[in-house]
């Protein structure tokens, strides 16, 4: 990836998290005041038990020791009820949260700037919007509210140490001294760890994905050998990341494992030579020494969930990070173009990584023309055309549309200036209608098979088993590359923009069904502006001029005809193409 998507520091994760917890604060308050209701209700238990202890030990009868024990079982019984009410309503704060995080997450990577997603890689975008959100989904509907529970439990559990005696509860607060130290050392190392294992898991992910769609192009330049080695590369680097996260859980959770019984044994130890000077009951030791053990099921719940909120954490931070990335401009307040007329003067521009990729190109675009820009591959078409679509902005110079910078138009009002149509295409899951009502929501069933008409897509449309309510995709009518372009273009015919772009549009179409496309597209957008990046010289021929790219400069422009006539650049590619000679003389 050339330039990956931020990951929030700490201290925004914490904000972010906050702002979450305030957004439901209600929700949140009444499982806190359940978590506290039900660790009094646990407490009662040992220290009941201590005084059933002392009260034998002074002569008292079995009627004593039923009713204590009655109440021990009411206390239990309570516990329960009151902790079984405090996870559903956490797990009811969780999910909604979640949903929130969810939300934001679209929101948020909707708005990213074309360019942006693309030098990030589709991997990391997707891998954060599945594994990460799911982990933290999990975290907000499980873990918290667990630890909601045995945070509070503990605390009340050192508190009843403590009104026991003091000199116990020191004992026992010392004891846990180790756990401090070995929970400290793991918090120091494992966010660094697990937020390296999302990075390596976004690289995977984004190394095969790019591997899968461009499977036709590895093995047309024979490029199976390399893509192999980089995919075992990154997924090498992920197994080290991963071991990594892995020796950091197999030092900690033994060390924690071993430090459980140093309060217990501390307090026995104290409480006994108390006991022995007669400072203390023997009952009181008892219960000290039980509530100890009893701390040993929340503390090792929140460990655990410690050890989860790490990944979880790294995970939130790959999330909230979407909300550093640049957005797309929303530059409401800029002047509206005064017209349709584009304007490309003295642009340079060069990718992050690599030379300059167009050199000093000045060009203007009329309303209404139709431009065919032709070149050999790496000329600059493509870099060309997404600044005229406003994806990218220029290194230096400007490119405008009605003298406003296409770069500082809002995202919609850009669309009804400018669409751009590549190769790139995709059939979403659902009807034929819901594809098409994407462009234009208000649209009717009449200029929905317009549109497809336009495109030439009626025939086979027309002959679906359920017509334009057919479910598309896997699990419906499948739609092969041609299928699934001629729909990415009667989307574009649908959303009626006055210039359209097409950078090799129609290559997946076969030349017959590719001509027909293009000029049934050229009869729709009558009187619009065409901008065609050419892969075909049939578009050239057919437009009103032609600009002639060459190694990021342009070096013609001009009619077919009168670049034939020049015997340049174009005139050669055109003959090259027709498979004829170059005239002589």
């Amino acid at each position: 990836m050339s330039g990956q998507l931020p990951v929030a520091a700490e201290a925004d994760v914490r904000r972010a998290s906050v702002r979450l917890i305030r957004a439901d604060g209600r929700a949140f308050a009444v499982v806190l005041a359940l978590n506290a209701l039900a660790a009094g209700a646990g407490l009662v238990g040992p220290w009941l038990l201590g005084r059933i202890i002392d009260e034998v030990r002074g002569g008292a009868g079995v009627s004593v020791v039923d009713r204590l024990a009655l109440v021990i079982l009411g206390c239990a019984l309570t516990q329960v009820l009151l902790a079984r009410a405090a996870r559903y309503v956490g797990h009811r704060f969780g999910e909604r949260t979640l949903a929130r995080v969810r939300e934001e997450f679209v929101e948020r990577a909707l708005a990213l700037p074309a360019s942006v997603v693309e030098r990030a890689g589709t991997g990391d975008l997707t891998a954060r919007g599945t594994a990460d959100v799911a982990m933290v989904g999990t975290t907000l509907r499980d873990a918290l509210p667990e630890l909601l529970i045995c945070s509070v439990q503990s605390l009340f559990i050192l508190g009843a140490v403590f009104a026991i005696d003091p000199l116990l509860g020191g004992c026992g607060v010392l004891g846990l001294v180790g756990i401090w130290f070995a929970t400290r050392w793991y918090l120091r190392r494992a966010r660094t760890a697990y937020l390296a294992e999302g990075a390596a898991t976004s690289e995977v992910a984004e190394i095969l994905g790019a591997t899968a769609s461009g499977a036709r192009t590895v093995e047309a330049f024979g490029l199976q050998r390399r893509r192999t080695l980089a995919s075992r590369e990154a997924i090498e680097t992920l197994r080290r990341t991963r071991m990594r996260t892995l020796f950091l859980r197999n030092v900690f959770f033994p060390l924690v494992e071993t430090s459980y019984a140093v309060p217990v044994v501390a307090v026995l130890l104290m409480g006994g030579a108390l006991h022995a000077r007669g400072a203390m009951s023997l009952g009181a030791v008892v219960a000290a020494a039980l509530y100890l053990m009893q701390l040993v099921d929340p503390l090792d719940t929140i460990l655990n969930r410690v050890e989860q909120l790490q990944s979880s954490s790294a995970s939130f931070a790959r999330v909230e990070g979407l909300a550093q990335a640049p957005r797309a401009t929303s530059s409401a307040g800029s002047p509206a173009p005064v017209d349709d007329r584009i304007d490309v003067t003295d642009v340079r521009y060069s990718y992050d990584r690599g030379g300059e990729v167009l050199r000093g190109v000045d060009l203007t675009v009329r309303p209404g023309e139709r431009l065919a820009v032709v070149g050999p591959s790496g000329a600059g078409k493509t870099t060309l055309s997404r600044l005229l679509a406003g994806v990218d902005a220029p290194s230096s110079g400007s490119v405008t549309v009605g003298r406003v910078p296409i770069v500082g138009l809002d995202p919609e009002q850009l669309r009804r200036q400018v669409v751009l149509v590549t190769q790139e295409h995709h059939v979403f899951l659902g009807t034929v209608r819901d594809n098409l009502l994407i462009a234009e929501p208000a649209a009717t069933d009449a200029e929905l098979w317009a549109a497809l008409a336009a495109v030439g897509a009626d025939d086979w449309a027309g002959e679906l088993p359920d017509g334009l309510d057919t479910e598309l995709g896997p699990a419906g009518h499948p739609t092969d590359g041609s299928r699934a372009q001629q729909l990415a273009l009667a989307r574009v015919v649908l959303a009626d923009p006055h210039t359209l772009i097409l950078d090799e549009a129609t290559a997946l179409l076969d030349p017959t069904t590719a001509r027909h496309t293009e000029r049934a597209l050229a009869a729709v957008l009558e009187g619009r502006t065409v901008i065609a990046i050419a892969h075909r010289l049939h578009t050239a021929h057919d437009a009103d001029r032609v600009a002639v790219m060459e190694d990021g400069r342009l070096t013609e422009l001009g009619t077919h005809d009168d670049l034939v006539a020049a015997d340049g650049a174009y005139a050669a590619l055109w003959h090259s193409w027709h498979g004829e000679g170059r005239p002589a003389g």
